[in-house]
């Protein structure tokens, strides 16, 4: 009987010693193949962010495609809403403003209606037909700070890829689907300055038909009451009665086309009037879209170490308006900013010194 329970007890020894050696196997085996794949796919810069941004490769992808087939659209209906609001402007209020307004006003409106008319023509024809800047692909002995991994050549400082154009852009700022073009060395300036004089005409525009706008809308309520008294009156058959006057197609027209142009302009001076701050704010820290988020990473970083991090291509507040604007003397405020000019950037977007004519000069640093 005690050889019997013995042999029972060391079958059951045996059976847990199989049942542990199969599963500490079947975790080696786990182990090992992940350590393969590891070892297959180690990268010492991964981290979640690369993951993150590689899960959404495909996102990216549609998103890049659609706005680069989609630009050409873009472009055209902001040709089409602007022409659109400059007919109204000339065929229904230009009229009245010459009719119902003193000399000097009337003076005063068309010349600055003109004058804003012609900067934003004039920006936006320029910020999307000046490429924003690439480096050269042949050229070896550039300065560069890093290589593009996806166009495998020298990547200068404030250089960044485009997927949408496939190609690196020079102190590159974002891809603007409403010019169809990066935004970068060469044609930063006509897009912020686009922004700013189509946000002023649009406030002006707004402002100007504030009044035409109100009588509209009163108009139109009345036209909905007549037609409902229109409508009952036909249902009555009371020929004898005179049927209420009704509004012309002109008027009709008319109302309608001041109630566009006045929610058209107020809706974009907010939207472009935000976008304008934010890309004023940049201007004034000397930075880009891009830098902003690279930057804000890079101070808190030095923050945790306890270390103050400084933006090597900040000349100042006024500094980097005169930069930006390529301001060398205080005419140039007149005939390079409120004036048309297409006068070239400072510096070539290679290299990034502070220019001789600048006064509060900071010291060159060559930084990603």
């Amino acid at each position: 009987m005690r050889s019997s329970r013995r042999l029972f007890l060391r079958c059951l020894r045996l059976g847990h010693l199989r049942r542990f050696r199969f599963a500490t196997q079947l975790i080696n085996y786990i182990r090992y193949a992940r350590l393969c794949i590891v070892s297959l796919a180690y990268n010492s810069f991964t981290n979640s962010d690369v993951v993150i941004e590689s899960l959404f490769e495909p996102v990216y992808w549609l998103v890049d495609h659609v706005t680069r087939w989609f630009g050409i659209v873009f472009v055209a209906l902001v040709i089409v809403l602007t022409s659109s609001i400059v007919l109204i402007v000339y065929i229904c209020v230009l009229p009245l403003i010459i009719q119902t307004y003193s000399t000097p006003w009337i003076y005063w409106h068309v010349i600055y209606g003109h004058w804003n008319l012609i900067m934003i023509v004039f920006h936006y024809y320029k910020a999307i037909t000046t490429p924003p800047g690439y480096p050269s692909q042949m050229e070896t002995d550039i300065p560069s700070v890093s290589i593009c991994r996806k166009c495998i050549a020298h990547k200068p400082a404030r250089t960044h890829h485009c997927s949408i154009c496939s190609r690196c852009v020079l102190k590159m700022d974002h891809h603007c689907p409403w010019l169809n073009n990066c935004v970068g060395h060469y044609n930063h300036r006509y897009f912020f300055s686009f922004c700013l004089f189509m946000t002023m005409g649009c406030i002006y525009c707004s402002f100007s038909s504030r009044v035409m706008f109100r009588e509209a809308y009163s108009a139109i309520e009345k036209m909905k009451l007549q037609e409902k008294e229109r409508l009952q009156f036909a249902a009555n058959e009371t020929y004898n009665d005179t049927p209420p006057p009704t509004f012309t197609f002109r008027e009709r027209m008319f109302h309608k086309c001041i109630i566009y142009l006045w929610v058209l302009c107020s809706s974009v001076a907010l939207a472009l009037g935000a976008l304008t701050l934010w890309h004023a704010m940049l201007i004034t820290r000397g930075e880009t879209s891009i830098e902003r988020h690279i930057n804000k990473k890079e101070r808190k970083r030095l923050e945790s170490i306890g270390k103050v991090f400084y933006n090597p291509y900040s000349y100042g507040r006024r500094g980097n308006w005169k930069v930006f604007f390529g301001v060398e003397r205080k005419l140039h405020w007149v005939t390079r900013v409120a004036l048309p000019s297409s006068h070239l950037p400072f510096g070539n977007g290679l290299t990034w010194s502070a220019p001789s004519w600048l006064v509060n000069k900071q010291p060159s640093v060559l930084a990603i």
